[in-house]
């Protein structure tokens, strides 16, 4: 059971509006990959498989740094830990600087890599907070409210971002290949790059502002660290170890392949766009159609979830409807295939809403460490949309994106009919 160290009235409203705000922050960070991959491989001169580095090294962080994150958790709280994730998110942008000024491809890895690190302590605290501050059963719902937060402000980041960085892109584009002389294309390629320095200042500065109030403000801490109670009332003995648990063994994967393609319909639709002959400045704002239609589903889910619909039967719906989009994607051609690959983030909304209190139901005192491995699960965007770099240079955009796609579909269509139930794993 998880307890607060507060009264009851406090774990009302002002937790979900102050958690609600940390998931409009990290949703707006993590969804500015979608025009920086255009960005960078334009003012860096990148192919698409080094331009695609930016996701992996992201979401890679997450991976390294989630598991001592659960660590650092428990000795700072959750409330503490949140704060230092914004303070870490912020040093990370601030890489951005001298990244822009030098025009240098590895430092802005570092600094997404930095950013990476800070999420995956944030992630790691507000995830379970948010499941654990209510019912387990509306779960779902209070992360699908949470979700909204976070894709409205990934719809936005790539519209703002991307007419700050990218204004007359392909003009930009044109002249630097028909510019002969290295020197000129310099000057050319150093004025773009440069564009995103007040753009992170100014991220920065607000990471900074929401840190220290979070450390001021009244979000009560939870105890994670009690015996899991059933819905009698009975104390449940803890397993011998996190790894005993089959519904987080099996979610981790799930979570794993659900970023991937998350990322992959949010983060890679525009490189997509590109490989079918359109231009950067109509590919720029495509993640922003993704993210407007994983708001849509999430607002279908806290009107359903879990009223109308149980939260592993909304999963299993999910991943069937990705199956089917993805299978149209491929069929169709130009602006069709991209519009399906939009509405998959219709497909993705509720995954993570479900995925997350799925996994990590009946941890008890496990709770930190089994959030800590789902977030390492976190890594699968950076390696799934590597899995479709890869493919492409062989078989072409669409079936790469088939080929990456559809099997993470059909493995979390079985972790809904079957993967989450909780037997103890052998």
């Amino acid at each position: 059971m998880s307890t607060a160290t507060t009264s009851p009235s406090q774990k009302g409203l002002n937790p979900v509006i102050i958690i609600g705000a940390l998931f409009f922050v990290f949703g707006f960070v993590t969804w500015l990959n979608g025009t920086l991959i255009p960005f960078l491989q334009l003012a860096c001169e990148l192919t698409t498989s080094q331009a695609l580095l930016v996701t992996f090294a992201f979401y890679m962080a997450y991976f390294f740094l989630a598991i001592p994150s659960s660590y650092i958790l428990k000795l700072t709280g959750f409330k503490k830990g949140m704060a230092m994730g914004l303070f870490v998110m912020a040093l990370g942008a601030l890489i951005f600087l001298p990244a822009a000024n030098l025009r240098n491809f590895p430092l802005f890895l570092l600094g997404l890599f930095v950013q990476g690190m800070g999420l995956a302590l944030l992630q790691t605290a507000s995830n379970p907070y948010i499941t654990i501050v209510g019912p387990i059963e509306s779960a779902a719902k209070r992360i699908s409210i949470m979700g909204i937060c976070n894709k409205i402000a990934g719809a936005l980041s790539p519209l703002i971002l991307s007419a700050l960085v990218l204004k007359g892109a392909q003009a930009i584009e044109d002249q630097a290949k028909a510019i002969t002389d290295p020197a000129q294309r310099e000057v050319l390629l150093s004025a773009l790059a440069q564009r995103v320095i007040l753009p992170y200042i100014i991220i920065a500065a607000v990471l900074i502002i929401l840190a220290l109030l979070i450390i001021f403000s009244s979000l009560p801490e939870i105890n994670t660290d009690e015996d899991h109670v059933d819905d009698t009332g009975a104390v449940v003995a803890p397993k011998a170890s996190v790894f005993s648990y089959r519904n987080l063994n099996l979610g981790v994967i799930c979570l794993f392949l659900y970023v991937g393609v998350e990322v992959m319909a949010g983060d890679v639709i525009g490189t997509y766009g590109k490989s079918l002959g359109m231009s950067l400045d109509q590919t720029k704002i495509f993640t922003s159609y993704t993210l407007v239609s994983m708001v849509v589903g999430y607002i279908i889910g806290i009107i359903c979830i879990p009223k109308y619909i149980k939260q592993e039967k909304a999963l299993m719906l999910s991943a069937i409807v990705g199956m089917l989009f993805t299978l149209a994607a491929y069929l169709t051609n130009g602006y069709t295939s991209i519009v399906f690959i939009a509405l998959l983030g219709l497909a993705n909304s509720l995954m993570w809403p479900a995925i997350f209190p799925l996994a990590i139901k009946g941890l008890g005192r496990y709770t930190k460490i089994g959030s800590a491995l789902l977030v390492m699960g976190i890594a699968g965007g950076a390696i799934i949309p590597q899995v479709y770099a890869f493919f492409e240079h062989s078989m072409g955009s669409q079936s790469a994106f088939l080929v990456s796609m559809l099997p993470c579909y059909i493995y979390i269509f079985y972790y809904a009919i079957s993967g989450h139930k909780t037997a103890v794993a052998r």
